[in-house]
């Protein structure tokens, strides 16, 4: 059956104006409908925050859990019924603190889990602390003489946590968000996207950087496996290997041409240079950073069970008592 995405629409958001969240929902609406998923096999689960409420304008199956707990919850759905395609929305405060935890423990096990992480720096519910991606030296209510601490990088949480596949997208760039929600779709196992969303209230301008088009044609690249990496407004410009590190030059200056710059490789299995190209601060790397195939945990447990089934010599409950001595009371 074919989808539009207004087959997935519900209710009406109640986000401020401008907020990413709007975006990122568009984007979300169309990425289902091009999928193909019918909604009643789909599920979106949520913990608490701004971006939280996203389930509440889907009209698929959904749950808005409590802070932190998405993740777990969106885990033992799957488990429990792995035709269901599940997609699991949290906040870099809600997936990231309290739900950090939760959220390296899905990438080992590589659930095949749909995880997305709207980064806008800031928890915007509680009105303006800083979050675990805020950077060191922001100011807000938390923290009015600057935080002191170090961020998290979410792609560097996810690589260290044996993740298998993460990508990032602007949340006003509508087909490249559309491109890697569909790519995290097709990946088998627990998939990472990160959206750079702006909280037009408590910390506006965050991703200005690449927050339009002009500006992501200056300080963005676009990564494609196979491709060259390769960016700016006329492809004046590449990636190139420094070392052990990349680093971005001008073609034709200091004798770099277009044949000392890199192939993107998703698919590498070494994560090494699928890092870096997501640490970068210029250009932001968006696009599908890395796309490794592994045995998911949903799978192995399904296929342990059948196998520890097929040893019992019961299969059901009535079957259990009929294991051991009977007597009959007349």
């Amino acid at each position: 059956m074919a989808y539009t995405q207004n087959d997935f629409k519900k209710g009406q958001p109640r986000w401020c104006p401008g907020c990413g969240d709007h975006f990122f929902l568009a984007s979300l609406h169309k990425a289902m409908a091009e999928i193909g998923v019918d909604p009643w096999n789909t599920a979106v689960i949520s913990g608490i925050g701004c971006s939280s409420r996203l389930p509440h304008y889907m009209a698929t199956y959904g749950m808005n859990t409590i802070h932190g707990r998405a993740a777990a919850i969106a885990t033992g759905a799957k488990v429990a019924n792995p035709d269901l395609t599940v997609w699991q929305v949290s906040g870099d405060g809600d997936g990231l603190a309290i739900g950090g935890n939760h959220f390296i423990h899905a990438n080992r096990r590589n659930i095949n889990l749909n995880m997305i992480l709207l980064n806008n720096r800031i928890y915007g519910l509680t009105k303006g602390q800083y979050s675990p991606t805020s950077p060191r030296g922001f100011v807000s209510k938390s923290s009015p003489y600057g935080t002191v601490e170090d961020p998290f990088r979410p792609a560097e949480l996810c690589f260290g946590a044996r993740g298998h596949f993460f990508a990032r997208a602007v949340a006003t760039d509508a087909p490249g968000t559309i491109e890697i929600l569909k790519a995290a779709y097709e990946h088998k196992g627990a998939s990472v996207c990160e959206i750079l969303q702006n909280c037009v209230i408590f910390n506006n301008g965050t991703h200005d950087a690449v927050y339009d088009k002009a500006g992501r044609a200056k300080n963005a690249i676009y990564l494609k496996h196979g491709e060259k990496m390769l960016f700016g407004e006329n492809n004046e410009y590449g990636i190139v290997q420094e070392g052990f590190g990349v680093k971005a030059v001008k073609l034709g200056e200091d004798g770099y041409t277009e044949a000392d710059v890199l192939v993107h490789d998703a698919k590498c299995e070494d994560n090494t240079l699928q890092l870096k190209l997501a640490e970068m601060e210029w250009p932001v790397a968006l696009g599908v950073i890395r796309d490794v195939e592994a045995p998911t945990y949903d799978d192995c447990v399904t296929a342990q069970i059948e196998e520890v089934k097929a040893q019992k010599k019961y299969h059901n409950f009535a079957e259990l008592l009929e294991t051991n001595d009977i007597w009959e009371v007349k």
